[in-house]
């Protein structure tokens, strides 16, 4: 935070109008902090609610006691409030009087993260598959904020020692690795191998080494499967794969993901080619979302 004692508002005002309205400044301009915590009024009079505002209305009508967000229109309205409460987040944790004022606990708004993007995906996969709705394309999902408060692979294996120390018994451990799994937009698809390494958990191993042995494993293995099942050309996959992680991305265009394909007759379709390359391409984009940020290289 940069704080000014000196009264700098007009000079700021004339400066920001010569770059647009000259009205902008309630725009460009941040309120303070117990206006964005407990509401305030608009320039022309709109009562603004504020973050507890929003936090009182998000756990009075979506409560987590609930199993599901039922109905087209109740989900509409919680991933409208929930996306203004990130938004409404975002600009407080700016603010030093934010901390400890959260209102919500950790592991409740892990909860609604989760509950958030899973309705993501259910809409994803309604827009996928063409479903007529009157509200679909209103749907926004604020998913920069959610990468802002994103839970890393390194806090779920410190969760996971946690388990390892209490012998796998603490149960509470189990449900935080689950939930926390749950809210984060890059572990979602590592999910059940999260699972998996956690039921194969030995309790005297080093819970770091376990996890780079086991992650080694199931990428070979995941790999031979893709392999074996689309009949690639093994050499020249591993070296796409490898090249993948290395850079971050997948090669679609050029050369690269040709010479990965089996080879085929000059006399099968165009069509039928191109329908050969995107099964591929889907197994392994989906084998790379998984195993990338994790790979050690």
């Amino acid at each position: 935070n940069i704080v000014c004692f000196r009264n700098l508002q007009k000079r700021v005002d004339s400066a920001i109008s010569l770059f647009g309205d000259k009205n902008a400044g309630g725009i460009v301009l941040l309120q303070s902090f117990n206006d964005y915590y407990y509401g305030y009024e608009s320039v022309d009079g709109a009562p603004m609610p504020g973050y507890v505002d929003m936090i009182e209305e998000l756990t009075e009508k979506f409560p987590l006691t609930d199993p599901r967000i039922e109905g087209e229109q109740n989900q509409k309205e919680f991933i409208a409030l929930f996306g203004a409460l990130l938004r409404m987040r975002n600009l407080l944790v700016s603010f030093d009087e934010f901390e400890g004022k959260e209102k919500i606990s950790e592991r409740d708004l892990q909860d609604y993260l989760g509950r958030y993007q899973d309705l993501r995906d259910e809409w994803k996969r309604k827009r996928e598959n063409g479903e007529s709705t009157d509200i679909i394309d209103d749907i926004v999902f604020e998913i920069e904020l959610i990468k802002q408060i994103e839970i890393n692979i390194d806090y779920i294996l410190m969760l996971i020692q946690k388990y390892q120390d209490s012998r796998m018994k603490d149960k509470e451990i189990a449900i935080s690795i689950a939930k926390a799994v749950d809210s984060s937009l890059a572990l979602r698809n590592k999910k059940e191998l999260i699972e998996a390494f956690l039921n194969s958990l030995n309790p005297k191993r080093d819970v770091d080494e376990a996890w780079a042995a086991f992650v080694a494993t199931r990428r070979e293995e995941e790999l031979k499967c893709i392999i074996c099942e689309e009949s690639l050309k093994e050499k020249e996959t591993r070296e796409f794969m490898q090249n993948a992680f290395r850079d971050g991305f997948l090669q679609v265009n050029g050369t690269a993901l040709p010479k990965v394909l089996p080879p085929v007759s000059r006399f099968t379709p165009t069509r039928d080619r191109a329908r050969k390359r995107e099964t591929v391409l889907a197994k392994l984009t989906e084998y790379f979302e998984r195993f990338r940020d994790i790979v050690a290289l």
